[in-house]
């Protein structure tokens, strides 16, 4: 059985004709109409009723076409990744969630721009969540992220644990503790922005996450679009917000930041890549993580 003749199949069942499908495969009906009985014969079932008008499939015959839909759709996917793999030498695309720019991430694709003159990067904002399905489709070949996604597809790698902060107004009561730090229990009734609206799991289930995780319930727990708009509200004493330490750099006015005691506020930032890639490039960008990162809290799993 060849793939040829899983094509002259799928098209016959979608087309409901043999004179249809021959046109569309740009072929005659009769050595058509040969190889879809000789795929019967190697079978040794019936694919299509006989005599119908249009060509019906048989209940075997849809249940072959669903599973030869699906060996065509993998085979063309294996096909333009391994023509990706080619070319990846010269382009790397790298997804990324957006706080992350507030980090170290510019410092390290930069570096690994420096370093690799003949590769071009292409950066494509893409939350942690969709990097999974775009890693597998080859949308992206890379991705940085904040969320513990798991994946038999994904190998991911920690980076570093960054840590949470508190942003308050710079006249709001909680100031008090601008020195000694304060704990999220203390925080439970106050109004806390989360972000962002995007399909969830996303950094505001993270941030639920940890409050339950510590047996905590905030009394006014209100998700926003989007960090500035979170920080923003914050800025005109709306209420408080809490984000990665990176961010406290986005520099919006009457803001201060706290820190926040509890050993289990932080946000993992993680690099992940397909199982099975060997490509090249990946060396590469490690040692850039680990010369950017050489100062924090970096993975020792780096050595693949």
């Amino acid at each position: 059985m060849e793939l040829r003749h899983l094509r002259y199949f799928v098209t016959v069942v979608e087309e409901q004709s043999l004179t249809k499908a021959a046109e569309k495969l740009f072929i005659a009906q009769p050595p058509l109409t040969r190889q879809i009985k000789k795929l019967e014969e190697e079978l040794g079932i019936d694919l299509f009723v006989k005599g119908s008008r249009p060509l019906k499939a048989t209940e075997a015959g849809l249940f072959f076409y669903q599973h030869a839909v699906q060996i065509l759709t993998h085979t063309a996917q294996a096909a333009s990744m391994a023509k990706k793999m080619k070319l990846v030498d010269n382009i790397v695309k790298v997804g990324y969630v957006s706080s992350l720019l507030y980090g170290r991430l510019p410092q390290v694709i930069y570096l690994f721009r420096q370093k690799n003159p003949d590769i071009h990067v292409e950066l494509i904002e893409c939350g942690t969540r969709d990097q999974v399905e775009a890693l597998k489709l080859g949308k992206i070949d890379l991705g940085f992220g904040r969320l513990p996604i798991s994946d038999p597809a994904i190998k991911r790698l920690l980076l570093r644990k960054e840590k949470l902060k508190l942003a308050i107004h710079k006249k709001h009561p909680l100031s008090e503790f601008q020195d000694s730090g304060i704990y999220l229990s203390q925080i439970i009734n106050e109004t806390i922005f989360s972000y962002p609206t995007t399909p969830k799991p996303n950094f505001s289930t993270t941030i639920q996450a940890l409050f339950t995780k510590l047996g905590l319930i905030p009394a006014k727990l209100t998700e926003v679009r989007e960090i500035h708009m979170a920080l923003g509200l914050v800025a005109s004493g709306e209420g408080i917000c809490i984000i990665p330490e990176s961010a406290c750099d986005i520099g919006m006015k009457n803001l201060t930041y706290l820190n926040i005691l509890d050993l289990e506020a932080y946000s993992p930032i993680s690099l992940s890549m397909r199982n099975m890639d060997q490509s090249s490039y990946i060396p590469k960008i490690l040692d850039c993580i680990e010369e950017i990162y050489s100062e924090e809290e970096v993975s020792r799993n780096l050595n693949l």
